[in-house]
């Protein structure tokens, strides 16, 4: 019966269930063992807490994430999301530390900025045919260093009550951040879901030699999804940069790439390409963030973090596996 039920209930759905029996099961055990995890407080009409705190810092993975998603339902990755982030920090900081623009005009220039950045990453991997982790690894290594010289290895500080804003500010008494990220993913909704641009993606992911045959163009594809991919990391910089009023080339954005691919594999979606879960993708970043704030909080040692974090993950992948899971319905079978 529970076979037939998951037969008929929608793909998407199907790919969400483990995870968020994961999030679920991580969430219950804090509550049960984990002091304070649960204690919420309103000041100001603001939400503040633990649960709270989660979705603030989570929401920097999860907006890389969104464009990752896209990425890898092409069968790519991008590797580059990181130095994105630096960049946009670091322009952003720059503009407004030495008033050379206002806080719209900042914006406006670091998010352009960002675009540039995904369309070459889109460039080299779509018209010069070189493999993504390679064309990406390119602007890893160089769009850090590109972040440092346009900061001269220091850290710089804006003092601007609208930056401040981004991060610290609040909207119906939750984190603004959640705001930019729950606005970004309605308009990724609305670009792959509500037009053909999600099928076109699905369709390279799966074949792309097929695709071209049918009519689709494999390269314009890779060109949006990258483009859009170095707009959210853009984002997510603006939010980390904000966070601390301040650039911080050497650390901004360090390992954010490799969380945001986690994210995107427990939420769902193949590393091989194909069909993709945008909300998967959220939920997995909420893990990831709800696993890191837990073990801080239990007391947890620095050097058994990664370690605790990579084992967690893992089990949730396993969960996930189907060829796993159609293993253990035969050993039962034959029991």
């Amino acid at each position: 019966m529970r076979d037939q039920t998951s037969r008929l209930a929608p793909a998407s759905l199907r790919r969400l269930f483990w995870p968020l029996v994961a999030l679920g099961a991580l969430l219950l055990f804090n509550l049960l063992f984990t002091e304070g995890f649960a204690r919420l407080t309103v000041r100001d009409g603001h939400f503040y807490g633990s649960l709270v705190d989660i979705l603030k810092l989570s929401s920097r993975v999860m907006l890389v994430s969104l464009g990752m998603t896209l990425v890898i339902a092409t069968a790519g990755v991008d590797l580059s999301v990181g130095a994105v982030v630096a960049i946009a920090g670091s322009v952003a900081a720059k503009l407004m530390a030495q008033q050379q623009a206002g806080l719209p005009l900042a914006l406006a220039a670091t998010s352009g900025l960002c675009l540039v950045l995904g369309a070459w990453n889109g460039l080299v991997v779509a018209w010069l045919g070189v493999q993504p982790i390679v064309a990406t690894l390119i602007l890893m290594v160089a769009g850090r260093g590109i972040a440092q010289l346009l900061t001269d290895g220091q850290i710089i500080t804006v003092e601007n009550p609208g930056f401040s804003f981004i991060a610290g500010g609040h909207f119906l008494g939750l984190p603004f951040p959640l705001t930019v990220v729950a606005l970004m993913l309605l308009v990724t909704l609305a670009l792959t879901r509500g037009t053909a641009m999600g099928l076109f993606i699905e369709s390279v992911g799966n074949n792309e030699t097929a695709s071209r045959f049918a009519g689709v163009n494999a390269r314009a594809v890779k060109m949006f999804v990258y483009t859009f991919t170095g707009l959210c990391a853009g984002m997510a910089g603006l939010i980390e940069s904000s966070d601390i009023k301040a650039a911080d080339a050497n650390n901004a954005g360090l390992y954010i790439e490799l969380d945001a691919i986690l994210a995107v594999v427990i939420g769902g979606t193949s590393l091989t390409g194909g069909r993709f879960n945008l909300p998967g993708s959220l939920v997995g970043a909420l893990i990831i963030q709800t696993l890191t704030t837990a073990i801080k909080m239990r007391g947890v040692p620095v050097e058994y973090t990664l370690v605790v974090k990579a084992v967690v993950v893992l089990g949730v992948c396993l969960l996930q596996a189907e060829e796993l899971r159609q293993r253990i319905r035969q050993k039962r079978a034959r029991a």
